[in-house]
């Protein structure tokens, strides 16, 4: 009986072992998918874009000027900071993974437009079809409904970090 009881036992610990196996594999499969599918949608480094007319981004009024746009880090890939290149004005502003209708052949940035207000709508880096959108303020959804929305793509590209 004794022989008998430390075989059970055995044989549910091989069990456990292999459940235990099995449940580290599932999730080490399920968070590298999750992980893949978030990564696709972020802009890795720093854009600098040249934008030639006074535009919304979030809640935030900006001028016309030269600025650079990176992903927040730990942020988990929801919120992105746009800041003027001498760095006396920046926002913050909340984005969600978009796909373009096709692989952009150069980074931009597009606006939205309506009557003479432009609202920043996307962000797309060459070569990846994959970007960021940007979620609409109240502020714009209001003027959205007062006039009729055009678009308007503004070329960008990476930032060139400068020494280390």
């Amino acid at each position: 009986m004794f022989i008998k009881a430390i075989k059970k036992a055995l044989a549910t610990q091989k069990s456990t072992r292999g459940n235990q196996v099995l449940s580290l594999f599932v999730s080490l499969v399920l968070a590298l998918t999750i992980g893949a599918s978030k990564a696709k949608a972020q802009i890795i480094g720093d854009l600098e874009v040249n934008v030639p007319f006074q535009f919304h981004v979030g809640n935030t009024k900006l001028p016309a000027g030269k600025y650079v746009i990176h992903m927040l880090d730990d942020s988990d890939l929801k919120v992105m900071e746009i800041s003027s290149a001498d760095g006396s004005t920046s926002a913050l502003f909340e984005v969600q993974q978009a796909e373009a209708n096709s692989t952009p052949a150069k980074s931009e940035l597009i606006f939205n437009k309506y009557g003479n207000r432009y609202f920043l709508a996307e962000l797309f880096e060459e070569g990846s079809s994959s970007g960021s959108e940007v979620l609409k303020s109240r502020y714009e959804k209001r003027v959205s409904q007062q006039a009729v929305e055009a678009q308007a793509h503004i070329p960008a590209h990476r930032r060139v970090q400068q020494g280390n």
